[in-house]
């Protein structure tokens, strides 16, 4: 039975790249790989033809002998399971990025892993900046052996099960899986005669002392990155980073909203009508705030460039007052007398316009209803 042409195999043209053959073979084989069609021989065929396919236009000698001379000019043990490493070597080569790097996985130096460390700043601190000591336990590189994790004078032998790749192939007919090597668990090489200080980790935990800078307008949640301040790498490997993240303390005065703060500020309902002027707390000392007559409760007074400095550059941002008028407690007998007149003299003045016009809705919605 004549072959069928590789390229039609693929679905791709004779012009394809080395990356769309590989992604077209991954696609073909995907859908018909033999675990998901479990009761189908045409699928396992089919298979088995796309991986033939692949072996062939995956290497530059072999496709240009078939591009030349068609299946004729691959012999007797190009094209088929005998030829460059069989199936296994190219379900490796193809599905490896997806399994954790296939065949190309190799063992040998790491990079340490990355570090977190919770900074917790009250808002003064986060507005203005400060620089501070942190403690942090971590995972270093030993001294004594350099890393190495062997005596010293002494240096780490290859692993013989792995040949120092750190990983082993287990092969089932075409299939390929590679696992950590159980004899030196992944590092490539073997300690025999094991560093002291360490006992042949070439890592031992410390306590770092670490000075932080932390820049005007941080936030919760913003990141300061130390490079290198991370843990150890193993095997003479680089060190991981350390990320410092920032939280904030509730303030009891302001809140914070991007660059601008927010506070409540109390008046007497006196100082509202008559108006006035209230010394306002920010975080730069006290401020003289002029309230107008007439001032009703809940109205936003911006002073401008009292807020918070932007930790990516820029203006100042503002502070935003609500005052809040505040009623009267614990009133003397006099004062009540006194404030008895006073709601006598009001009369029929329209001095609560807002009250006013509450009561006009209210009975607008009330006439609304028919009986």
């Amino acid at each position: 039975m004549a072959k069928r042409d590789y390229y039609e195999i693929l679905g791709v043209d004779r012009g394809a790249s080395e990356a769309d053959i590989k992604k077209s073979y991954r696609r073909v084989a995907m859908k018909y790989h033999p675990d998901r069609n479990s009761d189908d021989h045409d699928a396992e065929d089919k298979f088995k033809e796309a991986s033939e396919a692949y072996e062939v236009l995956s290497n530059a000698e072999k496709r240009a002998a078939y591009d030349r001379f068609g299946h004729e000019g691959l012999g007797n043990g190009a094209g088929g399971q005998g030829g460059a490493g069989g199936f296994s070597d190219i379900f490796g080569d193809v599905f490896g990025d997806i399994f954790g790097g296939g065949g190309r996985s190799r063992g040998g130096p790491a990079r340490g892993s990355d570090l977190r460390y919770n900074l917790e700043l009250d808002l003064e601190e986060a507005v203005r900046g400060v620089t501070t000591t942190i403690r942090v336990p971590s995972l270093v590189s030993c001294e004594v052996c350099d890393g190495s994790g062997a005596r010293k004078g002494t240096q780490p032998s290859t692993c013989g099960t792995c040949g120092g790749v750190g990983q082993v192939r287990m092969s089932q007919g075409f299939f390929s899986v590679q696992q950590t090597c159980p004899k030196c668990r992944g590092r490539g090489v073997l300690i025999t005669d094991p560093c002291g200080s360490c006992h042949g980790q070439g890592r031992r935990e410390e306590v770092k002392n670490l000075s932080v800078k932390v820049p005007p307008g941080v936030d919760n949640g913003d990141r300061i990155r130390l490079a290198g301040e991370g843990e150890a790498g193993t095997t003479g490997g680089p060190p991981g980073d350390l990320y410092v993240q920032i939280m904030v303390r509730e303030h009891d005065i302001f809140q914070r909203d991007g660059r601008n703060l927010y506070c409540e500020v109390p008046i007497s309902f006196v100082d509202a009508a008559l108006g006035g002027e209230l010394e306002v707390p920010t975080l730069s000392g006290k401020v003289k705030l002029k309230v107008p007559p007439e001032t009703q409760t809940g109205r936003l007074f911006r002073l401008r460039g009292k807020g918070v400095p932007s930790v990516r550059g820029g203006g100042l941002g503002d502070l935003l007052c609500r005052v809040v008028v505040e009623t009267p407690v614990n009133l003397s007998a006099r004062q009540k007398e006194l404030l008895a007149e006073f709601h006598t003299d009001l009369g029929g003045q329209k001095n609560s316009p807002r009250q006013t016009s509450w009561f006009e809705g209210v009975k607008k919605f009330f006439d609304g209803f028919t009986m």
